[in-house]
């Protein structure tokens, strides 16, 4: 297939405007293809005689095509694409008739059939180049047309789109005609949904989802419609442009390969947000958030869009700030900044220090494969924390005043950078323009380390900077609560500029001086020797879960850099975990500890001392909230007990009652985590596996039963599993997850051993033969993340080197070794030639140079 360039974009886009989109799908011809018929108007721009273009389409057949009534001859299609010659200035007409293929990968037309009840779903995903996998278009974002989409759908399905439909009868559905949108953001999704219907300041908004799910959705319901409505609400009080489009759908899909896809008018989500076991109230506040973020792209990127993808960071990085943003404003879930900290910045942070970084704002991406690379932690999270730094930096109210320039000067159009930049300058006399060149055009993280000097009456503080960027930060100073054992008292939160022009009097020496607290910047911090001991004794007693998520985030990248042993990191968690309240820190703290730390970081001789402290942790945390009081903490132990399980007796013994002592009752999430947890271990079998398949034969228990058969400890259930993965092209994208979870586990290294060299070159076959969400899943799920060896990085280099992955799965490999890379560098930091862990300085701690000298920190530079 042939990829578009930014060239041939920009030349098209001077030749042509294109009009509207008349788009007729036949989704009743059978479970493979369905018929795509696309009428194009559009008109060449000059007065010169013999312009030449193309249409993009990728059909299973191409049928007819007619140009301005002119048969065109479909041999000539050439991969993707199919040649416009000698076109006249003026008008034209190009018809086209195809039929498409139905996808099992989440891509183009995605085609489900629940096994619970066998009703059938479809929808679309349409982003970059999947369009051509549903109709013929001249397929950029800066071509943006009106659309008008009828669809003929089986006899008691709902077909939902970008605006209102009506049924006209005999299972003809016409869907209203859009305003002028581009052509990703197109969105059909088909079946006999299940839904909840209301209005809301005049506009229809529904939300819906597969028929055996509905008692779970109906049970949600009110929160979902209440979190809509008060987003809406909140985007209607900062921006001046009213909401553009005639409808708001909210369709919770299966299978789907992202969080969620802003289609205007019919947003779609992973059903996994239709909650079918318990969740905590981290989980509902993430599924609120991600309701504003696509909330949000209904201006930022769908009102106005990008030019090109070099520009994606315009929709992305926007979103994701307001989505966090208008959470905390405008529902109930106030905290959604600590959560932001501890998981998605985290996101960023490891993003932006592989060789793959990119800036938040490249200023070259080739073409559309080059493109879909950069939906990552830097045009997510890194490019939210850099507005959130700037509107730290410009204030509030002008950075609102200039994004609603730009909504005035661009809506309905396309936007790059540059006009953004020159919307936010007419707003403010700040030069935003050096911001956005320190900002948005440069990769990498910088470092932030304090140095407190002075005698104890008049301290002073400053801050060294590694790197490029200025930052606003604000600095606390925490003293002991002489009350309160282990308690910290917030002294003072200075403002700072850095780099810091003077060193800034601090008072008599603090306990603690944390930098960025509030988590403003983006940034590593580092402590100062007095600030670092008093965080092992006291950061529980930190009042605020925010500046509780900076320490924490700090620790991770000292861990993670090899400054900080991975066994203090541990001791740290094992103290203070405990008292921990924040739901998102504990579950963040025991993610990183769980599966970095003991899987990775830590040899197979230490390893089950870590799995020993986690699991006693976790059984803290139970006996914690044996009161009742707090669920959401006692499920996040309940979860990772499971997961740090080293023996299998006190969980088997709860799979067998069906309940926790004390609770919670086991529902089908936790039943299917805990079989996963016997399987690796050796302690269930396939009869057991099929009776729980057999009470829950959902598609969760489907995914469920292929984890729990590719993660037993036997040859021929490893040999089937690899099959299914690498050998046949039968699974779809998510049980192809399921299955690769499943198959490697640190436990059983030596049984999958001949595996590792067989992996680089299957994937890569798997990769050309089944395209780019299949190679994301491949280099994502399928990859021996827990084989941390010489041999593992020297096969993934021959791979990148020699085997010409395709651009997806390069980028994954690429990621995945320089974190292989990581790993070995931080095992060989603090082990010794034995294996086992180098024993601690200083009582536990790392060893802490003299003053003056180049390491002043404990964690240094």
């Amino acid at each position: 297939m042939s990829v578009l360039t930014r060239d041939e974009a920009q030349t098209r886009s001077r030749l042509l405007d294109v009009h509207h989109y008349a788009i007729d799908l036949d989704l009743t011809r059978g479970d493979e293809t369905f018929d795509s018929r696309t009428v194009i108007r559009f008109s060449v721009r000059g007065d010169t005689a013999g312009t030449d273009t193309f249409v993009e389409v990728k059909p299973a057949e191409l049928r007819a095509v007619t140009l301005d009534g002119q048969p065109l001859d479909p041999a000539a299609l050439d991969e993707n694409r199919l040649a416009l010659k000698n076109l006249a200035p003026g008008e034209h007409e190009l018809r086209v008739d195809a039929a498409m293929r139905y996808s099992r990968t989440g891509e183009g037309m995605h085609r489900f059939t629940d096994p619970s009840d066998g009703e059938t779903y479809v929808y679309t995903q349409l982003f970059l180049d999947d369009v051509q996998r549903i109709y013929a278009a001249f397929d950029q974002p800066d071509l943006k047309a009106v659309f008008d989409v009828a669809v003929t759908a089986p006899d008691g399905w709902t077909v939902l789109a970008n605006g209102v439909t009506e049924h006209t009868g005999d299972g003809h559905w016409k869907a209203a005609t859009t305003p002028p949108i581009s052509t990703y953001l197109v969105a059909v999704a088909a079946g006999p949904w299940h839904s909840v219907r209301t209005e809301h300041r005049g506009l229809p908004f529904g939300i819906h989802c597969r028929r055996s799910l509905a008692p779970h959705l109906d049970a949600d319901a009110d929160e979902l419609l209440d979190v809509t409505r008060a987003c809406f609400d909140r985007y209607h009080e900062k921006f001046d442009e009213p909401y553009p489009f005639d409808s708001y759908d909210q369709a919770f899909v299966p299978e789907f390969n992202a969080g969620a896809m802003e289609n205007p008018g019919l947003v779609t989500f992973r059903d996994e947000f239709v909650f079918r076991s318990a969740v905590t109230d981290t989980q509902r506040q993430t599924r609120a958030m991600v309701i504003a973020h696509e909330m949000a792209h209904m201006w930022f990127g769908d009102l106005v869009t990008l030019r090109w993808w070099d520009d994606i960071w315009l929709n992305e990085s926007f979103a994701e700030y307001m989505g966090y943003q208008t959470t905390a404003e405008a529902t109930r879930f106030t905290d959604t900044w600590t959560d932001f900290g501890v998981t998605r910045k985290a996101w960023g942070y490891d993003a932006d220090q592989r060789p793959s970084t990119h800036p938040v704002a490249p200023e070259n991406v080739q073409d559309t494969a080059s493109a879909l690379l950069n939906f990552d932690g830097i045009s997510y999270a890194k490019g939210a924390s850099a507005l959130r730094q700037l509107v730290a930096w410009l204030g509030e109210k002008d950075f609102l005043a200039g994004i609603n320039i730009h909504f005035e000067r661009h809506k309905f159009a396309n936007a790059s950078l540059a006009d953004f930049i020159d919307s936010l300058a007419a707003a403010t006399d700040r030069d935003v323009h050096a911001w956005a060149d320190a900002w948005l055009r440069t990769t990498g993280v910088d470092t932030l380390v304090p140095s407190v000097t002075g005698d104890n009456g008049s301290r002073t503080l400053t801050v060294r900077h590694t790197g490029e960027r200025p930052h606003r930060i604000a600095v606390g100073l925490y003293d002991q609560n002489p009350g309160h054992e282990g308690r910290l008292t917030p002294r003072e939160r200075l403002d700072l500029d850095v780099p810091q022009a003077d060193p800034r009097p601090i008072g008599k020496l603090p306990a603690l001086v944390v930098l960025n607290d509030g988590d403003l910047s983006y940034a590593k911090v580092r402590f100062d020797a007095d600030s670092f001991r008093t965080v092992r004794e006291s950061l529980s007693g930190l009042p605020d879960p925010l500046t509780r998520a900076v320490v924490w985030n700090a620790l991770r990248d000292a861990v993670r850099d090899g400054e900080l042993p991975a066994a203090t990191y541990l001791e740290i968690a094992r103290a203070h975990l405990p008292h921990e309240s924040d739901l998102a820190l504990v579950d963040g703290v025991l993610a990183f500890a769980a599966g970095q730390i003991a899987d990775r970081y830590a040899t197979p001789e230490q390893r089950p001392a870590a799995l020993n402290t986690l699991a006693d942790l976790c059984r803290d945390l139970i006996r914690r909230t044996e009161d009742g009081d707090h669920p959401g903490l006692r499920l996040i132990a309940v979860r990772h007990r499971i997961a740090t399980a080293a023996h299998p007796d006190t969980i088997a013994a709860w799979l067998a009652d069906g309940t926790v002592p004390g609770g919670p009752e086991l529902d089908p999430e936790l039943r299917w985590r805990i079989l996963t947890r016997l399987a690796v271990l050796g302690a269930t079998d396939e009869a057991a596996i099929a009776a729980e398949l057999a009470n829950d034969p959902s598609a969760t228990g489907q995914e469920g039963a292929a984890r729990c058969r590719a993660a037993l400890p036997d040859a021929e259930a490893k040999a089937r599993a690899w099959e299914a993965m690498f050998a046949s092209d039968d699974l779809s994208n998510y049980l192809f997850t399921a299955t690769a979870q499943g198959f490697w586990q640190p436990e059983q290294a030596e049984l999958v051993r001949d595996y590792v060299p067989r992996y680089y070159r299957e994937a890569v076959a798997l990769a050309a033969r089944r395209g780019p969400a299949m190679a994301d899943a491949a280099g994502r799920w399928a990859f021996p993340a827990h084989a941390v060896d010489a041999d593992t990085l020297r096969l993934g280099r021959e791979c990148l080197a020699d085997a010409d992955p395709i651009p997806a799965l390069r980028r994954k490999l690429t990621d995945q070794l320089d974190d292989l890379a990581r790993a070995l560098r931080v095992r060989e930091a603090h082990t010794d030639r034995s294996g086992r862990g180098r024993p601690p300085a200083r009582g536990g701690g790392p060893a802490v140079p003299p003053v003056g000298s180049r390491r002043d920190t404990p964690f240094g530079l």
